[in-house]
């Protein structure tokens, strides 16, 4: 039914503009939307499941790269599909609508409202809002992947054979889309994580952020089907890749049957396929698996590059992105590959390759993807050097028996302490610049007179408030964050020292009504320049501050405290937290070395494997180029939860050690491989007379049949002996 619907008449003539047929721009049209959809979903991703879903950073990075192998599994399925059942058309059509299902899902699960019934901005009911992203999320996986083998290879049918120039051109437009949506995505879609949205309360937009790629899958789609009546729909006529898989199952099937010293060996293993499969189709497996065993160590390339948009981008969110004129997001920064790649393909070809070749260097395929592996493992080791210095800018979090304190002396007058073996002094409605460590009880003598034995939570940050004027002083202790504050916002918190409540907002944000003597919520502040709008009945005082990424403040109101002209001024900041001082331009040397090695890796090997695949196995090949991907994201999976290491700095260093091992036995392997023309060897093969490959296939079967009489004594192996020769 499929071939009836697909194609009775798989070339007939459309529409042309410019020598183009006009069908190819809806092509060209869907897949820049779809691959907006994609990337741009892809982008925040990591950042969702961290800041929404309240997972960790390695259960995060675990989630993101198992979705990720998924959608480089899944075009296997897509190209059978096609090839064997419901053609190109309609495999796209369908699978498209499956892809759309999963992008509204996730979009859905990313709205807190649905499921925040008290209106604090945090979802009631997260199992909810993890079984729809996870569900979105495989949806999305069958979706893109089915489609991806199918969409290119579609636009190439739409042009008739004498087309050859204007086919090349549209894979060169083709291409080009995809990257021109890959690079708009990863840099809108961030910005619009960015933005605060909610019915109740106002949190980061995530729903918009995978809302904006959902209704550009939804246009894809649309755009796809109102081309409809134009294309050229080839009826699907088989899958090559059935014939490959079936081929050396029952080459290894009957391999095992004849084990025995009594039959004599063959040149190849695969040879014993040449009693059901002629030669050439075995010349063209084997061509086929010689490439395929230089794929083995390929997804360790793999397994860093996808990292760039999980461990990088959290790297990226402890470093500072002011760059000037504008403001970078961490999932921003992914941008810089999508420049890099536009900016080094053409320089690696008409420049690099040239002068090399001019040194009278032979700079082979293989050698250019041994290279591409080594610039991603010196990628890594940049990151390595770029994370050391992260981790020296950041604060140092007590272990789990230790406590942290810092003291806010809410006296008029300066303050003795001693806390431990520690001796401060602290001026009045200040606090001692930095945290002091001590284990879970310590004794702290305020004054000369009074003493204190103190029990604090193990691993816990806190600041304690001293009120020396009553008599003993009262002691206030109140828990910090223990952490960086959360996508580089700033952590800011009041202190009201009066003897009546107070409001404070800023802008939109609230951090409600603030008792007496009491410290606020903490309230996530971003970049800039920060009023804050402190009320109290009719009066009311604004108090700006400048703000970096990531620092933490308390601001002290104190009793002295009072509204009129120079009121902020009376306000006292105590910085517990620095903010990000490391610069995220220093990872743009990581990304140049990635993305160098991107291009001499992927472009070279991706040619390599069209020059050494047979006509009809390309298919194949890229198959299993994208299987590479795949592996290479499952690799890190395995590395990242069996490593266990502490310092992410280690985990880089581990992952670059590994690439360079890896890189070392490619390079062994590279060195015995022998090119080969896979048109020369195929020709060779046509040129065997049919009715000679006949009769060498029915020689060889009455060599068979003749040691089949030789046992026929065994009545039962005589029998199992004529299944085999029927198989």
């Amino acid at each position: 039914m499929a071939a009836k619907d697909e194609g009775k008449d798989p070339k007939k003539k459309s529409a042309t503009v410019c020598g183009f047929p006009i069908s190819i721009f809806f092509i060209v049209v869907n897949e820049f939307c779809e691959r907006f959809s994609y990337y741009g979903m892809r982008a925040v991703l990591v950042l969702y499941f961290k800041y929404f879903l309240r997972w960790d950073d390695d259960f995060a990075t675990t989630i993101y790269h198992t979705f990720v192998a998924l959608c480089y599994l899944t075009p296997i399925m897509g190209a059978i599909v096609a090839d064997s059942w419901l053609g190109k058309f309609k495999t796209i059509v369908y699978l498209s609508i499956v892809y759309t299902v999963g992008q509204v899902v996730l979009a859905v699960s990313a709205i807190h409202d649905i499921t925040d019934t008290n209106r604090d901005g945090t979802p009631d009911n997260m199992t909810l809002h993890i079984v729809l992203s996870m569900l979105g999320l495989a949806l999305i996986a069958v979706g893109t992947g089915g489609i991806k083998p199918c969409v290119s290879a579609f636009g190439g049918d739409q042009f008739q054979d004498h087309q050859e120039k204007q086919r090349g051109t549209f894979f060169s437009i083709f291409y080009l889309s995809i990257n021109a949506g890959s690079l708009l995505s990863t840099i809108i879609t961030p910005i619009l994580r960015g933005q605060e949205c909610g019915i109740y309360t106002k949190q980061k937009c995530y729903s918009l952020a995978f809302g904006v790629p959902a209704g550009l899958m939804v246009a894809s789609l649309i755009v796809f089907i109102v081309g409809s009546g134009m294309y050229i729909k080839t009826p699907p006529q088989g899958n090559i890749m059935v014939k490959f898989f079936t081929c050396i199952g029952f080459a290894i099937k009957n391999r095992f049957r004849h084990r025995t010293n009594e039959f004599p060996k063959r040149t190849h293993w695969m040879d014993w396929a040449e009693e059901k499969y002629d030669k050439l189709l075995i010349a063209q497996v084997k061509m086929v698996l010689k490439v395929l065993f230089l794929y083995i160590p390929l997804p360790m390339f793999w397994a860093l590059y996808d990292q760039q948009g999980s461990r990088w981008t959290l790297q990226a969110t402890n470093m500072d992105g002011d760059f000037g004129i504008l403001t970078i997001q961490p999932d921003q920064m992914q941008t810089i590959n999508a420049i890099l790649i536009l900016l080094l393909v053409p320089i690696v070809e008409s420049v690099i390759y040239p002068l090399i070749a001019k040194c009278k260097i032979n700079f082979t395929p293989l050698r250019r993807i041994t290279v591409g592996m080594f610039f991603a493992a010196l990628a890594f080791i940049a990151a390595a050097l770029v994370e050391i210095q992260i981790e020296r800018t950041l604060p140092k979090f007590p272990s789990s028996p230790e406590v942290q304190v810092k003291f806010i002396n809410m006296g008029n007058k300066s303050l003795d302490l001693t806390a431990g073996t520690n001796k401060v002094t602290l001026e009045a409605f200040t606090a001692n610049a930095d945290y002091l460590t001590f284990e879970q009880h310590f004794d702290l003598t305020v004054g000369s007179d009074f003493n204190y034995s103190t029990t604090l939570t193990p691993g816990s940050r806190n600041t304690m408030v001293i009120f020396p004027d009553t008599t003993p002083p009262k002691l206030m202790p109140f828990t910090d964050i223990n952490a960086k504050p959360e996508q580089g916002a700033n952590a800011i918190r009041f202190f009201n020292g009066l003897d009546s409540d107070l409001n404070v907002t800023i802008g939109n944000l609230d951090f409600g009504d603030v008792s007496a003597n009491n410290m606020s919520v903490y309230v996530g502040v971003p970049k800039g320049s920060a009023q804050f709008k402190i009320k109290s009945a009719a009066e009311e005082c604004v108090y700006t501050q400048e703000l970096g990424f990531g620092s933490s403040f308390t601001l002290i109101i104190p009793p002295t405290f009072a509204f009129g002209s120079n009121c902020e001024q009376s306000i006292r900041p105590v910085l517990d937290m620095e903010q990000n001082s490391f610069h995220m331009a220093w990872q743009i040397p990581q990304y140049f070395l990635l993305t160098l090695g991107e291009v001499v890796f992927s472009v070279t090997g991706l040619e390599f494997s069209y020059s050494q695949a047979p006509s009809n196995m390309k298919s194949v090949l890229q198959a299993g180029w994208l299987l590479t991907v795949a592996v290479g994201n499952i690799v890190v999976l395995i590395v990242a939860e069996a490593a266990t290491l502490q310092d992410q700095w280690a985990e880089y260093v581990l992952f670059a050690s590994l690439l360079l091992v890896v890189c070392v036995i490619f390079a062994i392997m590279a060195y015995f491989y022998t090119y080969i023309d896979p048109a020369k060897i195929e020709a060779e093969f046509a040129q065997i007379d049919p009715k000679q490959k006949e009769k060498r296939r029915n020689s060889r079967k009455d060599s068979v049949e003749q040691r089949k009489e030789r046992r026929s004594s065994d009545s039962s192996y005589d029998n199992e002996e004529q299944k085999q020769t029927r198989i």
